[in-house]
Protein backbone atom coordinates (compact mmCIF):
# COMPACT_ATOMS: atom_id res chain seq x y z
CA UNK A 1 0.00 0.00 0.00
CA UNK A 2 2.74 2.16 1.00
CA UNK A 3 4.55 1.68 -2.85
CA UNK A 4 0.92 2.39 -4.52
CA UNK A 5 0.36 6.16 -2.53
CA UNK A 6 3.80 6.79 -3.32
CA UNK A 7 3.14 5.85 -7.12
CA UNK A 8 0.12 8.35 -6.73
CA UNK A 9 2.02 10.72 -5.28
CA UNK A 10 4.70 11.09 -8.09
CA UNK A 11 1.72 10.77 -10.78
CA UNK A 12 0.40 13.72 -9.26
CA UNK A 13 3.44 15.83 -8.99
CA UNK A 14 4.17 15.04 -12.87
CA UNK A 15 0.12 16.07 -14.43
CA UNK A 16 0.89 19.52 -15.87
CA UNK A 17 4.48 18.55 -17.22
CA UNK A 18 2.81 17.66 -20.75
CA UNK A 19 1.34 20.94 -21.10
CA UNK A 20 4.21 23.23 -20.34
CA UNK A 21 6.58 21.39 -22.58
CA UNK A 22 3.47 21.83 -25.14
CA UNK A 23 3.83 25.48 -24.40
CA UNK A 24 7.59 25.76 -25.03
CA UNK A 25 7.22 24.55 -28.31
CA UNK A 26 4.73 26.35 -29.56
CA UNK A 27 7.00 29.77 -27.89
CA UNK A 28 9.79 27.91 -30.34
CA UNK A 29 8.02 27.52 -33.27
CA UNK A 30 6.92 31.38 -33.20
CA UNK A 31 10.17 32.61 -32.29
CA UNK A 32 11.27 30.82 -35.48
CA UNK A 33 8.33 32.07 -37.55
CA UNK A 34 8.97 35.92 -36.36
CA UNK A 35 12.47 35.17 -37.14
CA UNK A 36 11.76 34.41 -40.74
CA UNK A 37 9.01 36.91 -41.34
CA UNK A 38 11.62 39.29 -40.10
CA UNK A 39 14.10 38.74 -42.40
CA UNK A 40 12.29 38.54 -45.40
CA UNK A 41 10.48 42.04 -44.83
CA UNK A 42 14.40 42.83 -44.30
CA UNK A 43 14.95 42.22 -47.73
CA UNK A 44 11.76 43.23 -48.93
CA UNK A 45 13.09 47.04 -47.54
CA UNK A 46 16.69 46.51 -49.11
CA UNK A 47 15.57 45.56 -52.16
CA UNK A 48 13.25 48.67 -52.39
CA UNK A 49 16.20 50.93 -51.29
CA UNK A 50 18.31 49.47 -54.39
CA UNK A 51 15.48 50.32 -57.11
CA UNK A 52 15.26 53.46 -55.44
CA UNK A 53 18.93 54.41 -55.59
CA UNK A 54 19.22 53.12 -58.77
CA UNK A 55 16.23 55.28 -59.98
CA UNK A 56 18.23 58.34 -58.30
CA UNK A 57 21.56 57.39 -60.16
CA UNK A 58 19.88 57.41 -63.70
CA UNK A 59 18.21 60.79 -62.84
CA UNK A 60 21.72 61.82 -61.88
CA UNK A 61 23.01 60.60 -65.01
CA UNK A 62 20.53 62.43 -66.86
CA UNK A 63 21.82 65.73 -65.41
CA UNK A 64 25.74 64.71 -66.39
CA UNK A 65 24.34 64.20 -69.78
CA UNK A 66 22.41 67.77 -69.70
CA UNK A 67 25.53 69.46 -68.18
CA UNK A 68 27.19 69.90 -72.07
CA UNK A 69 23.60 71.67 -73.33
CA UNK A 70 23.59 73.61 -70.04
CA UNK A 71 26.62 74.62 -68.65
CA UNK A 72 28.25 77.95 -69.51
CA UNK A 73 31.24 79.55 -67.19
CA UNK A 74 31.21 83.03 -68.92
CA UNK A 75 27.61 83.28 -67.46
CA UNK A 76 27.44 80.80 -64.55
CA UNK A 77 24.22 80.05 -62.72
CA UNK A 78 24.99 80.03 -59.00
CA UNK A 79 21.67 78.90 -57.89
CA UNK A 80 20.70 75.62 -58.34
CA UNK A 81 18.89 73.78 -60.93
CA UNK A 82 16.48 71.17 -60.76
CA UNK A 83 14.80 69.16 -63.47
CA UNK A 84 12.11 66.98 -63.34
CA UNK A 85 12.75 63.40 -65.80
CA UNK A 86 9.37 62.40 -67.30
CA UNK A 87 8.24 59.94 -65.11
CA UNK A 88 7.07 62.32 -62.42
CA UNK A 89 8.88 60.68 -59.54
CA UNK A 90 12.45 61.26 -60.44
CA UNK A 91 14.50 64.78 -60.19
CA UNK A 92 18.13 66.39 -61.00
CA UNK A 93 19.94 69.06 -59.63
CA UNK A 94 22.99 70.63 -60.95
CA UNK A 95 24.57 72.27 -57.93
CA UNK A 96 26.96 75.07 -59.70
CA UNK A 97 30.44 76.02 -58.16
CA UNK A 98 30.17 79.38 -55.93
CA UNK A 99 34.33 79.30 -56.83
CA UNK A 100 37.05 77.67 -58.98
CA UNK A 101 38.39 74.55 -57.52
CA UNK A 102 40.84 74.48 -54.22
CA UNK A 103 42.32 71.50 -55.02
CA UNK A 104 44.03 70.68 -57.53
CA UNK A 105 44.94 72.66 -61.25
CA UNK A 106 42.20 75.23 -62.13
CA UNK A 107 43.54 74.95 -65.59
CA UNK A 108 44.44 71.82 -67.65
CA UNK A 109 46.66 71.65 -70.59
CA UNK A 110 45.46 70.71 -74.27
CA UNK A 111 47.90 68.17 -75.78
CA UNK A 112 48.76 69.59 -79.51
CA UNK A 113 46.69 73.46 -78.81
CA UNK A 114 50.39 74.97 -78.34
CA UNK A 115 50.78 77.63 -80.87
CA UNK A 116 54.25 79.05 -81.73
CA UNK A 117 55.16 82.25 -79.88
CA UNK A 118 55.04 80.56 -76.46
CA UNK A 119 51.20 80.54 -75.98
CA UNK A 120 49.56 77.42 -74.25
CA UNK A 121 46.12 76.73 -74.14
CA UNK A 122 44.01 74.72 -71.98
CA UNK A 123 41.09 73.90 -70.49
CA UNK A 124 39.46 75.63 -67.36
CA UNK A 125 38.39 73.27 -64.41
CA UNK A 126 34.67 73.06 -62.85
CA UNK A 127 34.27 71.02 -60.13
CA UNK A 128 29.91 70.61 -59.73
CA UNK A 129 27.59 68.55 -58.18
CA UNK A 130 25.01 66.13 -59.71
CA UNK A 131 21.90 65.12 -57.19
CA UNK A 132 19.58 62.50 -58.55
CA UNK A 133 16.33 62.29 -56.65
CA UNK A 134 13.87 59.93 -56.43
CA UNK A 135 10.46 60.57 -54.33
CA UNK A 136 8.62 57.44 -55.04
CA UNK A 137 11.47 55.64 -52.70
CA UNK A 138 12.95 58.30 -51.26
CA UNK A 139 16.29 58.35 -51.73
CA UNK A 140 18.63 60.79 -53.59
CA UNK A 141 22.20 60.07 -55.16
CA UNK A 142 25.01 62.69 -55.10
CA UNK A 143 27.63 62.56 -58.24
CA UNK A 144 30.84 64.84 -58.12
CA UNK A 145 31.88 65.90 -61.89
CA UNK A 146 34.52 67.50 -63.38
CA UNK A 147 33.72 69.59 -66.64
CA UNK A 148 36.68 71.07 -68.53
CA UNK A 149 35.43 74.35 -70.83
CA UNK A 150 37.87 75.37 -73.25
CA UNK A 151 40.12 76.09 -75.22
CA UNK A 152 41.35 78.79 -73.04
CA UNK A 153 45.01 80.47 -73.03
CA UNK A 154 47.06 79.26 -70.01
CA UNK A 155 50.05 81.47 -70.86
CA UNK A 156 50.93 84.31 -68.48
CA UNK A 157 52.24 86.67 -71.20
CA UNK A 158 51.01 89.93 -71.82
CA UNK A 159 49.75 91.44 -75.22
Amino acid sequence: MDKMLRALAKKNSEEGFALIAAIMACLVLLALGMLVISLSTQDIRVSTKIVGEKRALAAADSGISALSQVFDPQNPILAPQTTNRADGVSSYTLNYPATRPTLGPILIPLAGFSIGGGQRWGQSRYNLDVVGTNTEYGTQVTVGVGVGYGPVEMSTMSR
